[in-house]
């Protein structure tokens, strides 16, 4: 029966057409007479019979055709049928997308650089002079092939010129539909410039990115925004694997910021209906602290002085370049053998550095059922040093798999 479903159109057909019928059988059977649930019934079960007995097309085409005669003279005709049928399906794709979203994987955007080298947030790159800054003002964005290659690596371009002489009026917000964005506006000068589908800038705005200057004067074609911007990676999120086991020392878990305690996410202004991806470093009953080495300091935090940088360490054992997931984490001279290093760069990994809760000479104690969490860019990450532990129910899921863009980090690898 199998083979002849597969390799008979007719018989597909044939099958199809039976199970929409019983569906909208179904769907009617409180309006219907006996009379012609019992007719439609016949009409199914001869089309089901002659098919399981192997007739010919000819007959199978025969019952369809009696089959149709039996729906038009008894299911009542709906208005609209064509519409109705589109929603139906659209609402079942709806719905279908939304069970895999909730149970299955999640989309999830990278916004900042807290996971970085690992997983990317939004960076960009203003080649205008600004605060002392020289720029590259004679740069141009590349066209053609070159700007679609750029495309699909995450790069985007805006480059604004003054169409007349003035100043910033006002930046509007970004337009969006769905997903997309589509419009952005800047007006000069009493003059409206129209963005056309600007790339997304992160939690940062285009007049942040852009380094723009109110109450400078601007001239005509002269540039007022010429910026690249790199898009942060976009990831799905396992949500299936939790439901079965516990979550690892080392996968990189998305969680609701809502389990961290109030009173702490308002002392760092943590929002509370966001989901925030980090590495998980602490599991509930254990006791962790950053052990300082050979006295190296890392970059400045937050624009203050450099400050120290440590290696983990777990109740009371320090975690190493061979413990799985954390081979990358350390990117300064001194490394340990076998560390896997990375030369320093600006909003780059350099350490863990040693602040709040796990300031030199401090050890925090996790709760029972908590998690420890740690941006793998521990000089520029907003995590768990500062705002301690949450519960572990809190965890939605871990990274599984970056879809977009297309650069090194797309696929499995970056765990």
């Amino acid at each position: 029966m199998f083979f002849r479903w597969l390799t008979s159109s007719t018989v597909r057909e044939a099958g199809t057409m039976r199970n929409h019928v019983q569906r909208l059988v179904d769907s009617q059977r409180d309006l219907l007479a006996p009379a012609a649930i019992g007719a439609l019934t016949l009409a199914m079960n001869q089309l089901r019979d002659t098919v399981a007995e192997g007739g010919n097309t000819g007959k199978i085409r025969i019952k369809m055709d009696e089959l149709d005669f039996a729906v038009n003279k008894w299911l009542k005709p709906y208005p609209n049928a064509l519409w109705r049928e589109n929603v139906e399906v659209f609402l079942v794709a709806v719905a279908v997308a939304m069970a895999i979203r909730t149970f299955f994987v999640q989309p999830f955007k990278i916004p900042t650089g807290s996971m970085q080298p690992t997983l990317f947030g939004v960076w960009s790159k203003s080649y205008l002079p600004y605060a002392g800054q020289p720029g590259d003002p004679k740069f141009q964005p590349p066209t053609g092939w070159e700007r679609v290659k750029e495309w699909f690596a995450g790069v985007s371009y805006v480059h604004v010129v003054a169409q007349t002489d003035g100043a910033i009026d006002s930046i509007g917000p970004m337009r969006t539909f769905l997903i997309f964005n589509i419009r952005q506006t800047l007006t000069i000068g009493g003059m409206e410039h129209v963005m056309w589908f600007p790339p997304d800038y992160g939690e940062q705005k285009l007049e942040q990115r852009a380094n723009l200057e109110r109450g400078r004067i601007y001239h005509k074609g002269e540039d007022v925004v010429k910026l690249q911007v790199n898009t942060g990676d976009h990831l799905f999120v396992d949500r299936l694997s939790y439901n079965f086991r516990r979550p690892s020392r080392g996968e990189i878990i998305v969680f609701a910021t809502a389990g961290i305690p109030q009173e702490r996410r308002d002392m760092f202004r943590v929002p509370g209906d966001q989901f925030y991806i980090k590495r998980l470093v602490g599991l509930g009953g254990e006791t962790i602290s950053l052990a300082q080495d050979h006295d190296i300091t890392g970059a400045p935090q937050s624009g203050g002085e450099a400050v120290p940088v440590g290696h983990l360490v777990v109740n009371g054992q320090p975690l190493s370049a061979s413990t799985p997931h954390f081979e990358n984490l350390y990117s300064y001279s001194g490394a340990p053998p076998g560390a896997r290093t990375l030369r320093y760069q600006d909003n780059q990994y350099y350490g863990h550095a040693m602040i709040y809760e796990l300031s030199p000479g401090r050890e925090f104690q996790i709760a029972t059922n908590h998690c420890f969490v740690m941006g793998d860019n521990t000089m520029n990450s907003l995590d768990s040093r500062f705002w301690g532990d949450f519960p572990a129910e809190s965890v939605i899921g871990k990274s599984f798999f970056v879809y977009w863009p297309i650069t090194k980090r797309f696929g499995w690898g970056n765990q």
